[in-house]
């Protein structure tokens, strides 16, 4: 398979170079949005050797390509900036606010999930290995690994700051380097001493502290989500203005010093702490309509996740479930968060792969098997679930509805039982250890057991028994 000769042909069907205005990706989707959607030609792109789908939501073109984006996105890029010039460098869409949010929350948080789910692995298997009795706790390879297992959370703040300074176009470094002072030892101790009065240029650093259920927890930055996104937001605002401000010859020290300057005391007297109750606030939120019945939240999860996904819409559920590990994270005995979020979602990927496998065993067509088996093994080992939905249970329609409805069965099971997902990981067998850790007891992790269980044969089973209309063109003899 030639990715370069792909990545042209994509290229030609979406207008040329001078029609892109953005050009990113996902697990699976080659996302592009384009200047004149009348310019692209959606029929000769899913016609493209390699091509599962192609999809047009959220302001985007999105080129359904499963694990092969990341060699089809590294021919396509500089494919736009060649023609573009360094000095006009392809930038987001901005016809529409919804979209412009979207896209920028897909950027921000996006890059930041193969990290999370290695974590999520790691803790699983320790969790595993710690209650079968083949790792000491106390251990050093179990300090060391578990260690290795939270560097994504504590220092969430530098890594959201990287990701968001590059979808909002500003200095990377400073951006870091304010997600890095919040992580400083001794900043994180000044803001949890709420007992003592500090200031910064004579303005009060707000330091607080939250109550959920029984535990009352000093807020710390180390591990948030919300504050640092605020806070290079703002980032990016200044450092446009004082561009415009100052000459040429004095911005390489000027720009940086003064932002930094400037947005210590912004950051730790107003942008932080409002977004340490923006997060708050959406856990409240969240704990509030999931307490009014867990059975219904993960239902609606569990059954819609994966029309989220069509849309590109779940990835603006990313910052609820990275919250809620962030809030949670004190109130746990293992020392890290839980989230609930996730474990839902669960029901959806699982009821996917079940679809999928569901028309491998039904259908004749050799092409569409082979795409149903691969589909299958994608979303049930790791959770990928695009391959199954564009390859064949959207295509089929029917298999899709039958995924839906399986998963909001398993969520549902899962929210009675009170399932939880130990950190932050995408749902597939091998991150299954994660809901078993010790703050879990072995009825919560049944739940999920069995909640997955569920939406995964019960997809299977439903999709076979109502059937769908089968490909014509490629029928085993």
């Amino acid at each position: 398979m030639n990715y370069k000769n792909i990545a042209q042909s994509i290229l030609d069907n979406v207008g040329g170079a001078e029609n892109v205005k953005d050009a990113t990706h996902c697990f699976t989707r080659l996302r592009i949005v384009v200047r004149d959607t009348e310019k692209t030609n959606k029929a000769a792109v899913e016609k493209l050797e390699g091509v599962l789908q192609v999809v047009e939501a959220g302001g985007q073109f999105q080129v359904v390509l499963g694990g092969k984006v990341n060699k089809v996105y590294d021919e396509f890029l500089p494919l736009v900036n060649v023609a573009g010039g360094e000095e006009n460098p392809i930038a987001g869409d901005k016809g529409s606010i919804v979209n412009t949010v979207l896209q920028t929350i897909s950027k921000i948080f996006t890059p930041v999930v193969p990290a999370i789910a290695a974590a999520g692995l790691i803790k699983g298997l320790l969790s595993a290995a710690s209650r079968l009795g083949w790792v000491d706790a106390s251990s050093s390879t179990y300090i060391i690994l578990f260690a290795a297992s939270n560097i994504i959370f504590y220092f969430m703040p530098i890594f959201l700051a990287y990701t968001t300074a590059k979808a909002l176009r500003c200095s990377e470094i400073i951006a870091m380097t304010l997600g890095a002072f919040l992580c400083y030892p001794q900043i994180d101790a000044l803001v949890q001493d709420v007992a003592k009065v500090s200031t910064i240029f004579g303005l009060p650093v707000i330091k607080t502290a939250f109550t959920i259920g029984e535990s009352t927890r000093v807020f710390s930055y180390t591990e948030s989500v919300i504050p640092i996104v605020l806070t290079v937001w703002v980032l990016s605002y200044l450092e446009k203005f004082l561009k415009k401000t100052i000459p040429d010859m004095l911005q390489i020290i000027l720009v940086p010093g003064l932002s930094l300057i400037i947005m210590l005391p912004v950051m730790l007297t107003a942008v932080g702490p409002v977004g340490a109750y923006v997060g708050y606030g959406m856990q409240w939120v969240y704990n509030e309509v999931m307490g009014i019945s867990p059975a219904f939240g993960g239902a609606v999860v569990g059954g819609l996740w994966g029309v989220f996904v069509i849309f590109g819409a779940h990835r603006a559920l990313l910052p609820v479930g990275l919250n809620d590990v962030a809030v949670t994270s004190a109130i746990h005995k293992c020392g890290a968060g839980h989230n609930t979020l996730m474990c839902y979602a669960g029901a959806a990927n699982f009821s996917q792969a079940g679809a999928a496998l569901g028309v491998m065993l039904k259908t004749k067509s050799k092409e569409l098997k082979q795409v149903a088996g691969a589909s299958t093994i994608s979303a049930f080992l790791v959770g990928i679930t695009e391959p199954a939905i564009y390859g064949c249970n959207l295509r089929l329609k029917r298999p899709m509805i039958c995924a839906i409805i399986a998963g909001a069965l398993g969520g549902a099971i899962m929210g009675i039982g009170g399932a939880s997902n130990h950190g932050f990981a995408n749902n597939g067998i091998l991150t299954i250890a994660t809901y078993y850790c010790s703050d879990n007891t072995f009825g919560m992790f049944l739940a999920y057991l069995i909640g997955i269980a569920v939406a995964f044969f019960g997809a299977a089973i439903l999709t076979y028994i109502v059937g769908f209309e089968d490909d014509k063109d490629d029928m085993l003899k």
